[in-house]
Order: structure tokens, then sequence, then C-alpha cells
């Protein structure tokens, strides 16, 4: 009798407990797609889906985290404003894009920039090392992982020289993607007058509010001269590759003034993390011309007022009037993109993605393929990529680039800390269209009618990751 009590009672709380969450989730006025996907998970997985929303659903606030104190850094980074905009050689189309990236980002334009691709990580990796050795004042390092294998171990090895030598060096940390760097290497990394910092730190009484807003930006600057940004982490895993096939990114070597840019978000990360506001002119110096690029160092976030890389993406396709290439490992696009999407390709644009044909997150590829029948009916060109395990994050619209950290999906352009950087210059966008093309080589094309008879049961699959998409 007691026992039977006391199971109506946590039966009545609990469904007061999901009741009052549904009602509070209601009032935020969130996206309602997303909201009813969580609504379903609350219903129909209790006990499970009550965990998963404490964990990863709730709202972060809105607020900006980063004082305005720390904005006076722009002032200090040597770039060009809305003012300059008619005086650069820009279309009018790389204009609205610039003018929409300054608004809603405070990403002014760069001028003089010389830029480097890479795609594979042995010669990535070779090209950092090399410029960590001959840094002079400072080396700033912020990645989502950077792990203590022989990859890390090599870098730390040339950080800890470089402070003995009386080198600033910091380094941010994502607390998740970094968690298998133990303690006793971060302390290792400090003694050796390393400073190294942890964003957003999960731990009680944190967890329940931090572990769903990870900082996913890669930034490397080196005497505020030499900047490097993209897809690839710090691990062995970008060169071996996974047990089943290679791993493929893209990254980029910045001289110019660009690496301002990076510097500025760098530093606004390091003040977020430790309150340190850092000032001083030394670290944005005096920039030679490197070459003709202009370039935005772009942020996103979930402090930020819009929704910046995600809009960005939006207006570049509705621009575009020749192609449009895509390359991402999680497809995972807000309406506003597909129709985006369906629509410049309907108008004749060349669109074309390419997704991986295995991932590392089962869900979330069975989620990128229930969008297929969208893009494909709309005419839009989908490719496969074999070898392995295709993590490359890269836009070309036209002749702009943008390459950097942001992957095509709900998580990137609403929770995760990112950074991506748009490039207007034809040289580069043809240099970026010369490596898609050998990665169609390496990739299968969807055909409509093939992809139409694909078993039911993978139909099924999709359909339910599709549910939880916006929550991925």
């Amino acid at each position: 009798m007691i026992w039977d009590i006391a199971y109506i009672i946590l039966f009545v709380v609990y469904i007061y407990t999901i009741f009052t969450t549904i009602i509070f989730m209601l009032v935020e006025n969130r996206n309602p797609v997303k909201s009813i996907a969580w609504i379903l998970v609350l219903i129909f997985l209790p006990v499970i889906g009550f965990l998963f929303y404490i964990l990863v659903g709730r709202k972060f606030r809105k607020r900006h985290v980063i004082s305005k104190r720390s904005l006076l850094i722009n002032k200090k980074s040597n770039t060009s404003d809305l003012t300059e905009l008619p005086k650069l050689n820009l279309t009018d189309t790389q204009r609205s894009i610039a003018t929409l990236a300054y608004k809603n980002s405070d990403a002014p334009i760069h001028e003089n920039n010389k830029v480097d691709i890479f795609t594979k990580a042995d010669q990535l990796y070779e090209s950092i090392i090399a410029d960590l050795h001959a840094a002079k004042h400072h080396i700033h390092m912020e990645y989502y992982i950077f792990l203590a294998d022989k990859i890390g171990s090599k870098v730390m090895s040339v950080l800890k020289e470089k402070a003995k030598e009386g080198v600033a060096v910091r380094v941010i940390i994502d607390d998740v993607g970094s968690w298998q760097l133990k303690k006793k290497k971060i302390n290792e990394l400090r003694e050796a007058g390393i400073e190294v910092q942890s964003f957003l730190e999960v731990g009680l009484p944190y967890i329940n509010s931090r572990v769903n807003y990870r900082n996913h930006r890669k930034i490397i600057v080196i005497d505020g001269v030499v900047g490097y940004t993209g897809g690839f982490n710090i691990a062995d895993r970008y060169v071996e590759g996974l047990s089943w096939g290679p791993w493929r990114d893209t990254h980029i070597r910045i001289e110019g003034s660009a690496v301002l840019g990076l510097q500025k978000n760098f530093l606004m990360d390091w003040f977020f993390v430790k309150r340190e506001l850092i000032e001083d002119t030394a670290y944005y110096p005096a920039q030679e011309k490197k070459g003709d690029c202009l370039a935005q160092i772009v942020i996103s976030g979930p402090d930020m007022v819009w929704e910046s890389v995600m809009q960005i993406f939006a207006k570049a396709f509705m621009e575009a009037k020749e192609r449009i290439y895509i390359e991402t490992p999680y497809f995972l696009p807000p309406e506003s993109l597909i129709t985006a999407l369906q629509t410049a390709a309907l108008c004749g644009v060349d669109v074309r993605i390419i997704l991986p044909m295995k991932s590392d997150a089962r869900v979330t590829l069975y989620s990128t393929y229930s969008y297929l029948d969208q893009m494909l009916k709309a005419g839009i060109k989908v490719y496969l990529y074999q070898p392995g395990f295709i993590h490359s994050k890269i836009v070309v619209a036209d002749d702009i680039a943008i390459i950097g950290s942001a992957n095509m999906d709900f998580r990137s352009f609403e929770q995760n800390f990112e950074l991506n950087a748009i490039m207007y210059d034809a040289s580069i966008a043809q240099r970026m269209i010369d490596i898609y093309h050998d990665d169609l080589q390496s990739s299968v094309e969807v055909k409509k009618e093939e992809w139409a008879t694909r078993r039911f049961s993978q139909k099924i699959k999709e359909s339910l990751a599709r549910l939880f998409s916006p929550l991925l």
C-alpha cells in the first residue's frame, strides 16, 4: 500500500515536472520545430528524455559574456570599416555579404592577405610546427580538441621550448572536446610557463548548463603576423585517420591583416576564460602587404544577437549566380538554408554538396541523409565521399570562399562558438574549386532514381533521426 502511494506521488510529481518544463519551454518562444522535437522527447522517452533535456536542452541565456571593454580591441586591429567598403575592389554581391558580416558579427574587412590552403594533416602540422619554432613574441592557440598523443606532444614540446625562451604562450582548450587531455599534462604545460585555460569547464554544479555550449573554434596566432584556422584539431587521428579510412579536412594559413581578426577573437575569448584584458599594441603589429586577398573573420555563438554564420551562408546562397559548392560532415540545415539552396538550384545555379558516406556519428549521418530527397528534387547534385571521413567545412559561392569550423547544422548555428574566414578573391575561390573537383573524383553521385529505391528500413531510420535533428 505504501509503495503504491509512493508510486502515485512520484508519477504525479513527474507529470507536473514535465508539464511545467514544456510550459517554460513554450514561453521561451523557441523555433517551433525545435520545441516540437523536445516535446516529443519528453513525452515518449519519459525519464531519459527529461534527463537529456536537463543536460543539453535548456536555453543558454543570451547575454554578452564578453565585456564591452574588450571591444576596445577592435580599434587596434588596422582594418577597414563600412565607410571604406566603396573604396575596396568588391563586386556588388561581395559588398552586400561583407556588409552583413560586419553588422552581424562585428567583422571588418582585412586587406592585403596571402592565404595557403591545406588538405593534408601532415603538411599542415609541419607548417604549424615550423611557424611555432619561429615565434619571437607570442603564441596564441585555441582548439576544440587538443590531445597529448604523438602530434600533440610534438606541439607541446615546441610550446614549452618557446615559453622557456620568454615567448608568451597562451592556450585555450574546450573542456569537453579536450576531455582526454589529462590534468597532469595541463599542469606540465603550466609549470613550463604556458598559460592554459579551459573554455566553460563542465563539472558540478555547471554540468547541466554548460555541457551543451562548446568552443568549436580553431585558432593559431603567432607574433600577430601568421595565423591558422579551419577544420583540423590537434590529434593523431587527423594524420592516421580512423579505423575505416583516412581523415579529409581543410585548413588555411594566413599572412596579412586578417591575422589581426583572428587575434581579436582569440583575445576576446581569453578575456572570457580568464578575465584578463590584453590591449598591448604589440599584439597588433603593423602588417606588410602579403597578397591581394580581402578577408573577414566571422564568429558566431549562443552569446551573440544574430546567428551570423547561418545568415552569411543564406545570403551567399541567395546571391550566387553560377555555383554553390559545399563540403560538410554534418548536413542538418534549417528551413531557411533548405529554401535558399533549392531556390538557387531551380534558378539554374550549379549547386553541389559533398557529404561523408561514413561518419563518426551514425545518428547524425542518418539525419543528414533524410535531407537528400529535398535536395535531389530541386536538381541539387549530392555526392558521398568514399575513401574515409570528410570533415571539411567549406563553401564556395561564385568567387567567394568560406572556410572555418562551422558545420552546416543546428549545433554550429545556434549552440557552438564558431569561427569562419570569408575570402573575397577569385584566385582563392578557383583553388577551392580545384580541390573540390579532386574530392568529386573520390565521391559517388547520389542519383535521384536510385535514392528513391533505397531500403524501407533505412528510410525509417532516417525519418526517426530527422525528428531529433534540431537537437543534435
